[in-house]
């Protein structure tokens, strides 16, 4: 088994092709084929499928398998928060275990769109996954959708408002830089032709007569302006009623019900199929809004009414491009100037959650407008704008060692010794950081000293 599994990290694809009758067994009645030398399993995602084939041929019995296994889980613990749009440019270490969630709130209706693209001449897998995040007496997050194996983006429109991560992660033995672009806006089209949102003047919560509240949002035009389909979706019903006069039930593909009420007339019958931008009736003013100018009511229900307006939202304006320099993401870098302030977002008035000494040395993991997400020496991460960061490549001075010493890995006592140093050496000096130096030593390798040698 051990040459097994060495040839399948080398060649990084899962090839089962023992015990498959057990196998299937094994993994607690999964459906599963075999076919080509390989098994299949159906009905689960790609991420899953890797996973299982990880379990199967021994690797997450392996320091490697289990880092992979729990930095999936680590990235849905701690993401990084975003506000869409968003896009950086980032990067992996092929040699490391790595996953990346991205987190952000989302209200119902809205639709996010998340798509990931290799910077490199080397292709290979990349899952990425969306999950809602729990709430009240959940505990877990719940997968909502996935790319599959033939696409490099996701598509999602939210159910409920709440807390959404899109989880990013490379198969085995994979890294470099790539770049992920997450954006949000409506999941319908406006639906009152040649109109947008400066036409709604009445809103959800508005209240109405008899204690009532404005279940919807009216959208005011001519008489006779085209009523348009908000979506795909197939018409339900056309029966007049008080309230809304001459209306159009139409059931989109999510299982939504839009209200389109006070029509001056419909075009369309009960069982209709109709496509997004097709004219389903004419503005008006039928119903209880015969005293008003005409416009249209709109409305949308699942399990109850909801506010229209997230579903209606424009689509997000195109995410700032990277301005910084990518070829040090991935790399260490330094604050150059005292005071340098980490914030928790890329943003001038996000909140700071850390102010760095000039030659503080960071880890740069990806590039978002004219900020860099880095890492500090103390393993917390944030966003640093690209002008108080420098390269790390030159010594701001040259350390005498009055005595030998060993070279650490990070800023810490006991972190674990690289390499050992002896007293009457200069070695250079990259960066310090809480009493420590971040040195380059005779070999090559940078690693950390204590200040006072």
């Amino acid at each position: 088994m051990s040459e097994f599994v060495t040839d399948i990290m080398r060649k990084n694809r899962i090839r089962i092709t023992i015990g498959v009758a057990g196998l299937c067994l094994s993994l607690g009645g999964v459906s599963c084929r075999y076919e080509g030398g390989h098994m299949e399993f159906a009905g689960y995602t790609p991420h899953e499928r890797y996973e299982y084939g990880l379990r199967a041929a021994g690797l997450d019995e392996t320091a490697l398998g289990r880092d992979w296994l729990a930095a999936a889980g680590r990235a849905l613990e701690a993401p990084v928060a975003i506000s869409p749009p968003y896009s950086e440019v980032s990067y992996m270490d092929a040699g490391e275990a790595g996953a990346v969630g991205y987190a952000m709130s989302l209200r119902r209706g809205e639709k996010v769109t998340a798509r990931f693209d290799l910077v490199s001449d080397t292709t290979y897998r990349v899952f990425l996954d969306m999950f809602v995040m729990p709430t009240g007496a959940r505990s877990n997050p719940v997968l909502l959708t996935s790319a599959d194996t033939n696409s490099n983006g996701i598509e999602y429109t939210a159910r409920r408002d709440g807390d959404y991560v899109v989880r990013i992660q490379p198969e085995l033995l994979r890294g470099g830089r790539y770049t992920i672009t997450v954006e949000v806006g409506g999941s319908l089209d406006f639906p009152v032709e040649g109109h947008d949102h400066a036409a709604i003047r009445s809103f959800w919560g508005d209240w109405r007569s008899g204690g009532r509240t404005h279940q919807g949002v009216d959208i005011f035009a001519p008489r006779g302006t085209p009523v348009l389909a908000a979506t795909d979706g197939t018409v339900r019903s056309t029966r007049p009623n008080n309230l809304g006069g001459k209306v159009v039930w139409l059931r989109d593909e999510l299982g939504r019900s839009q209200y389109y009420a006070h029509l001056d007339s419909q075009v369309v019958r009960r069982g209709d199929r109709v496509q997004a931008g097709d004219t389903i009736g004419f503005v008006g003013n039928t119903g209880n809004a015969r005293t008003t100018p005409p416009h249209l009511h709109f409305g949308i229900a699942s399990r109850g009414w909801f506010d229209p307006m997230p579903a209606l939202a424009a689509p997000s304006a195109p995410a700032p491009e990277f301005s910084g320099d990518s070829e040090l993401i991935g790399g260490v870098v330094r604050a150059n100037a005292d005071r340098t302030r980490v914030r928790i977002e890329p943003g001038a008035r996000s909140r700071a959650v850390a102010n760095l000494d000039r030659h503080t040395p960071l880890s740069v993991v990806a590039g978002i407008g004219r900020w860099y997400r880095v890492m500090l020496p103390d393993g917390s991460t944030g966003f640093v704008e690209s002008r108080f960061i420098e390269p790390a490549n030159q010594p701001i001075r040259s350390e005498l060692l009055a005595s030998g010493a060993l070279l650490r890995e990070s800023p810490m006592p006991t972190a674990a010794a690289t390499d050992s140093l002896v007293a009457g050496q200069h070695v250079p000096v990259l960066g310090a950081y809480g009493g420590f130096l971040l040195v380059l030593a005779p070999s090559g390798r940078a690693g950390w000293l204590v200040l006072d040698m």
